[in-house]
């Protein structure tokens, strides 16, 4: 039998094939980038089989599973695992502990298809170990900075342009505001650590050990920061992000209007447009409280209009209006706000060209 594989270093630093045969509702709740899920059993069968396990012990539940997974089922379960195995001979398969679940399905693969795959040794959970470590030990030994700015001034752009920028929006698939949600949902909260933690190790092996972040709340959208990293970001030092009104608003109308309703086309094609619609009037009315009656009755009529003249010849140029309101009675107060209160922190401040230029020369110095 092939010994078990336990460098899980080499296993994300290399983007390994895996193979996971736990059951979709485990998978669901969490997995790593790429990873095909194809399981030992369906959800049902794993249930049945954790119940007898409780009720009975383990022979009688290993001997159900069994009877569960046999015949045509247990064969094209193999066919799978078989066909996976040929397309990827460089990949691993895996179950939650790397226990009985992955050691069946070595086996049969190897009885039944003539194919020696190895495994991941201590399976889902110790790769997840690893990773949620290497989030931390990166926290604790690099330097890390903050990118802050007022809304729209482009501090995702400034992080796409930085070899050290670690873009968690990106990764948690949010614009991080309050019009942050995007046409496809979001991961898990667990699958957003993973991606990030995976970033962070590729990074590092590159010999990079200063960070930028963009300085987030606790949470962006639904998926939440790792404790570790938000407990620094509240003393890091800060490069605060600068750019006109105007500048900030074309951008605006550019990521949440002209990105965004393409990206709700592409996904949903002719009920596109409706759903980009309702998903901007949504997250307005979700600040509503905040905004107070008169302002947010008068923005929504603003975004109405726009909305109309946007359906009806595809031009934008309304958007601006709303978009300009939103940003100097609401957005910006908050920030200028946000600005005083951290002002002790704030190391640098300018526009995209210098803060590039200073965190580059700043990632030289500190490595």
């Amino acid at each position: 039998m092939t010994i078990d594989i336990t460098d899980y270093r080499d296993i994300f630093l290399h983007d390994r094939p895996l193979m996971d045969t736990r059951a979709p509702v485990e998978f669901t709740k969490g997995a790593f980038p790429g990873v095909v899920n194809l399981p030992l059993m369906t959800d049902a069968e794993r249930q049945r089989v954790g119940t007898c396990y409780k009720q009975q012990g383990q022979q009688a539940a290993i001997v159900l599973g069994h009877e569960l997974v046999c015949g045509a089922v247990k064969a094209a379960r193999i066919q799978a695992w078989a066909d996976f195995a040929r397309a990827h001979p460089q990949g691993y398969l895996y179950c939650f502990r790397g226990g009985l679940r992955s050691q069946i399905v070595q086996q049969w693969l190897k009885d039944e298809a003539g194919i020696d795959y190895p495994r991941v040794g201590g399976g889902y959970k110790a790769m997840r170990t690893f990773l949620l470590n290497t989030l931390e030990q990166a926290v604790g030994q690099c330097d890390w900075v903050l990118l802050g700015g007022m809304t729209g001034t482009g501090k995702t752009d400034v992080l796409s342009q930085l070899r050290n920028g670690l873009d968690l929006e990106g990764h948690a698939n949010h614009r991080g505001s309050s019009f942050g949600k995007r046409a496809t949902g979001q991961p898990s909260n667990i699958d957003f650590e993973n991606r990030l933690a995976v970033d962070v190790l590729k990074k590092r092996d590159a010999g990079i050990a200063s960070f930028v972040v963009e300085d987030e709340s606790r949470t962006v959208g639904s998926c939440a920061l790792p404790l570790a990293l938000y407990q620094a970001m509240q003393r890091l030092p800060m490069v605060w992000l600068e750019d006109s009104v105007a500048g900030r608003v074309e951008r605006i109308l550019r990521d949440y209007v002209v990105d965004l309703c393409a990206e709700f086309v592409t996904c949903f094609g002719a009920e596109g447009f409706a759903l980009f619609a309702q998903r901007l009037r949504d997250s307005l009315n979700n600040i509503r409280k905040r905004l107070g009656g008169e302002r947010h009755q008068r923005l929504l009529a603003l975004l109405d209009a726009a909305l109309e003249q946007q359906a009806r010849s595809g031009a934008v140029d309304l958007h601006r209006a709303w978009i300009e309101g939103l940003l100097k009675e609401y957005y910006d107060p908050m920030y200028a706000f946000q600005r005083a209160s951290k002002g002790e922190r704030i190391e640098f401040a300018g526009d995209q060209a210098s803060v590039l230029e200073y965190l580059r020369e700043r990632a030289r110095q500190r490595g």
